[in-house]
């Protein structure tokens, strides 16, 4: 035998490729095995996939993916709570109902007016399928509401049976009864009725909790008149102030809401009403996500009023009042935008008598602190007349408290005019205020502008005066807490704030009957 000469040591020399050849062929072989594996996997019943193929971690996350439960859903709160949810449906006699014409003088709100535009009504006389009947005949309208008494006590919204003549309801398992009308309270938009005919409904509860924003909420009503629906949502935001009115403190919910569901329930998830529906914002009057519930708190104090006594009672102080801006707040010296600031006492009320002025800002209620003045319009219509009452207040930079017996809200609060459109007419030019983009004449020198203040007799369009909303005609009553009179008045109490590093000047400014505060930034140099 011929022994193999060694070949190892030469540059050109590659090692024999029959090891990569080798691996190939176990690679193939490897994967016939498995291809077969399959094939018995597949064909034989009593072999786990997870016994072939997984890995430890692999095998773990399939055991955990068994444990997960599918979604409880809402099915058992809806079935315990939808009994209590009825249908309203009212007749209106000898109400100019919409037409062809373009008149909607039933509507809640002029036609053209923000309200009418963004928070349309929905239930009532303007909910689908829409009005029934002509000028001067019978309107037909719906709504929804729940019960809350085994018997017959039910809240609904005011703008529901506001102005009915005769008033259904409907309950879940299809009876339908007469309603009476016990108390409505406009400025909640929440009435009360009673319906006739048992003494065994079954009702919701009025949750004490308050719903935090992201629960879930679910809204029950009468949508289109199509009878009980449920749909479901979050809390979206809590606190909203729609300009409906002082007392705006809406919950905000995305659960679908539609005409025919105003004055239904949104039940939490422990069955209970956290709130009444009562408006959507909706260019097209459907739901587009955005709908506005009354609290419960609310509803349980404007509900024992209108049992008692049929209408609803709030304190009252007799100020005008208005938010405390940065700017506002910078000129008065504080360290924070909060509370609210008095504009004008009201003559003769409670706040005037015990001696709380123009400019003063009230920070908190029975020690309770004020945030803004929706807060104190809120807190002190919530007390009932009659109460006393400890405010603390800044007055002139000076931390006072002041006592006083509420008195009683009027039903309309007249807002005296002292015509004051015209008070520009007849008026010089004026003199100018540096740096403010205005003029000002002594009132006393305007025709029917009265004797106290100065006129704004002229405004530039790209003033700091004009940003800030003055306008020719505008009376000018104070300027940093100061009477002011003549266009050189104004001046100095200008110079004084500028002395004193203020950044902005509070001017009380009279316009259209109506008085407010308005800071208007000051120029440096």
């Amino acid at each position: 035998m011929t022994d193999r000469p060694d070949l190892s040591n030469l540059p050109s020399y590659r090692q024999p490729r029959r090891s990569v050849f080798s691996a190939r062929k176990i690679a193939l072989m490897a994967s016939v095995v498995a291809g077969l594996g399959a094939a018995v996997y597949g064909f034989s019943p009593s072999t786990s996939p997870a016994d072939l193929f997984s890995t430890p971690a692999h095998a773990q996350v399939n055991n955990e993916v068994r444990k997960v439960e599918r979604p409880v859903g809402f099915a058992d709160i809806v079935e315990r709570v939808k009994p209590s949810v009825i249908s309203v449906k009212v007749n209106i006699k000898e109400k100019t109902a919409s037409n062809d014409d373009g008149d909607d003088s039933s509507a809640p709100f002029q036609p053209g007016s923000p309200m009418e535009r963004f928070f349309r009504r929905f239930g009532g006389p303007d909910g689908f399928p829409g009005l029934k009947g002509g000028r001067g005949r019978v309107v037909q309208g719906q709504g929804s509401g729940f019960f809350i008494s085994a018997d017959g006590f039910a809240v609904t919204n005011n703008h529901v049976v506001d102005g009915a003549d005769k008033v259904e309801v409907t309950t879940d398992d299809g009876k339908t009864y007469t309603a009476k009308v016990i108390g409505t309270d406009q400025r909640t938009d929440l009435a009360l009725i009673k319906v006739e005919g048992s003494s065994n409904f079954p009702f919701a509860k009025l949750a004490d909790a308050k719903p935090r924003i992201g629960d879930w909420v679910l809204a029950v009503g009468n949508p289109f008149g199509l009878g009980g629906t449920v749909t479901a949502g979050i809390v979206s935001a809590s606190g909203r102030d729609i300009g409906n009115g002082p007392y705006d403190d809406f919950i905000q919910i995305d659960a679908p809401v539609n005409k025919g569901n105003s004055g239904g329930p949104a039940f939490d998830t422990n069955g209970e009403v956290m709130g009444v529906n009562t408006a959507i914002y909706s260019p097209s009057g459907g739901s587009v996500g955005i709908a506005f519930s009354i609290p419960a708190s609310t509803v349980k104090s404007v509900v024992a009023q209108l049992k008692d006594k049929g209408s609803v009672s709030r304190g009252w102080i007799g100020v005008q009042i208005q938010p405390v801006t940065s700017d506002i707040a910078d000129s008065l010296g504080m360290k924070k935008a909060e509370g609210a600031l008095v504009a004008e006492p009201q003559a003769n009320g409670p706040a005037a008598k015990a001696g709380i002025e123009s400019g003063d800002v009230i920070t908190a209620v029975n020690g309770e602190s004020v945030k803004d003045a929706r807060e104190l319009a809120r807190t002190i219509g919530g007390m009932a007349p009659g109460a006393t009452v400890k405010l603390n207040v800044l007055h002139k930079g000076q931390d006072k408290v002041v006592n006083m017996t509420l008195g009683q809200l009027p039903n309309t609060v007249e807002a005296k005019a002292d015509n004051d459109n015209d008070s520009g007419k007849g008026a010089s030019k004026g003199t100018d205020v540096p740096k403010l983009g205005m003029t000002v004449a002594p009132a006393n020198s305007v025709a029917g502008a009265g004797k106290e203040g100065v006129v704004v007799t002229e405004v530039d369009p790209k003033s700091a005066a004009a940003e800030r909303g003055f306008k020719e005609g505008d009376l000018i009553l104070e300027v940093g807490g100061k009477s002011v009179a003549t266009a050189g008045e104004v001046r100095d109490a200008i110079n004084t704030a500028r002395t004193d590093n203020k950044n902005s000047v509070l001017m009380r400014v009279k316009s259209g009957g109506q008085s407010r505060f308005v800071a208007v930034p000051l120029a440096k140099g």
